[in-house]
């Protein structure tokens, strides 16, 4: 199966996916967004990784940043942080360039590797949507954290596609019924931009879109 172009999520919704369900619906499906210091922190740490316009050249590495990215089979658009592409026997063609080139795409992050996989899946669909656009196979990807001020690296195994697949199929299921999960509360919920608008007990009733409708309605 494959998607049309006015099918596609966000790749990044998958971070926002695997921390939680109800958080990506409440963003992606209801578009509730709220401001933090983890989000703004975030912002501006991408702003100084992207510059869509720059494309450097150091010896046998070119790189690009603010690449964007499709997949029809996964359904999914975006942009990639920075992608290395390093001179290579083995590699693909890039137009304007002789020789064969290794994709290595890296993605940049605030604070320091975290315990749970949110990232790793996030780079990892990135992968798969260079693989797709390019008819190659890439091994292995980094993570550049704010905190570390270092490159993780990060092997892109079979398992970890797989449950890049599952994923977004579950996300694709849940945008087209436009069903935002329920929650119950966590200490994971304090960090959260949107503990605010959240109001997982309303969850049960009505959608955050719904209450916040009839709250209005009252105030009139």
């Amino acid at each position: 199966m494959e998607y049309k172009e006015d099918e596609y999520l966000m790749i990044s919704g998958i971070q926002h996916f695997q921390f939680c369900r109800r958080q990506w619906a409440l963003i992606h499906i209801e578009q509730q967004w709220a401001e933090n210091v983890h989000t703004v922190v975030g912002e501006l740490m991408h702003k100084k990784a992207h510059d869509p316009y720059l494309i450097e050249n150091r010896k046998d590495i070119l790189i690009t940043r603010s690449l964007p990215v499709s997949s029809r089979v996964l359904g999914v658009s975006g942009e990639c942080d920075v992608v290395e592409f390093h001179k290579s026997e083995i590699g693909v063609r890039l137009y304007g360039h002789r020789g064969l080139y290794r994709i290595y795409p890296i993605e940049y992050k605030k604070g320091e590797p975290k315990i749970s996989d949110e990232d790793i899946l996030q780079l990892a669909a990135q992968v798969m949507c260079l693989e797709e656009m390019f008819s190659t196979v890439i091994q292995e990807a980094a993570i550049f954290y704010g905190e570390t001020r270092r490159r993780e690296v990060v092997e892109i195994t079979d398992d970890l596609k797989n449950k890049v697949r599952d994923m977004f199929r579950e996300m694709h299921q849940y945008y087209d019924r436009q069903y935002t999960p329920k929650v119950k509360w966590s200490k994971s919920c304090n960090g959260c931009s949107l503990k605010d608008i959240c109001l997982p007990k309303l969850g049960k009733t009505m959608s955050v879109k719904k209450y916040v409708k009839l709250a209005l309605e009252d105030d009139e």
